[in-house]
C-alpha cells in the first residue's frame, strides 16, 4: 500500500510518517528532506529555497521527478505536501495544526535550516513559507493547497501526540479494510 502524508508545516508529517512506516515495516521517503538537501547544496535556507522555487521551476521539477519515480513502488510511506497529487493511487492523509503549535514544534525541533528569534517570528515566517508554497502549487499544478477534500483522512494534530496520530491512522486503515493491521 502506498501512503502519502501531507500537511501544514509543523503538523507532524515527518514524525508521523516515520513512525507509521516503522510500524508497518514500510520504506519511508521524505520530500521535505530532499528539499532541505537542495537548499543546503545551494547555500540557502528552507524559506529562501521555497521563495526561489517561485521563479526557478527546476527545483520543483527535481522534487516532482523524485515523487513520480516512487509511484512504481509498492508499500511505502511518503511525507510530501503534494504526494497525493503525484501518487493518486495512494491512501492520502492530511495533517493540520494551529499556527501557534506548528511554530512551537519547529522551534523545539532545532532544525539548523530553520532558526527563529521568537514564537511570533516563527509564526510569521512559517505562514510566509506556506503561502509561498501554495502560490507555486496553484501556478505550477493548478492545485489549491490545502484542500482537505482531496484526502482520504484528515487529522487535526494540534492537541495530539504523534503516537496517537499513528494509532488513529492505523485504526482508520483497518476500518477501511485498506490494510490488514
Amino acid at each position: 500500500m502506498r501512503i502519502t502524508v501531507s500537511g501544514a508545516v509543523g503538523s507532524g508529517k515527518s514524525t508521523v510518517s516515520k513512525m507509521l512506516a516503522d510500524k508497518l515495516k514500510y520504506p519511508y521517503y521524505s520530500v521535505g528532506d530532499f528539499m532541505r538537501e537542495i537548499a543546503k547544496k545551494r547555500g540557502l535556507t528552507i524559506l529562501e529555497i521555497s521563495k526561489k522555487a517561485e521563479t526557478d521551476k527546476s527545483i520543483d521539477t527535481e522534487l516532482d521527478d523524485m515523487q513520480r519515480n516512487l509511484a512504481s513502488k509498492t508499500d511505502f510511506v511518503m511525507d510530501s505536501r503534494l504526494g497525493f497529487h503525484f501518487i493518486p493511487n495512494s491512501y492520502k492523509i492530511y495533517l493540520k495544526v494551529s499556527p501557534e503549535e506548528a511554530a512551537k514544534r519547529i522551534m523545539r525541533a532545532s532544525r539548523s535550516s530553520e532558526q527563529y528569534k521568537n514564537l511570533e517570528e516563527a509564526i510569521k515566517l512559517l505562514k510566509k513559507r506556506m503561502d509561498s508554497e501554495s502560490k507555486r502549487y496553484k501556478e505550477y499544478y493548478g492545485i489549491t493547497f490545502p484542500n482537505e477534500n482531496a484526502f482520504d483522512l484528515v487529522i487535526d494534530t494540534t492537541d495530539m501526540r504523534s503516537e496517537d496520530v499513528v494509532k488513529e491512522i492505523k485504526r482508520r486503515l483497518k476500518e477501511n479494510n485498506s490494510q490488514p493491521l
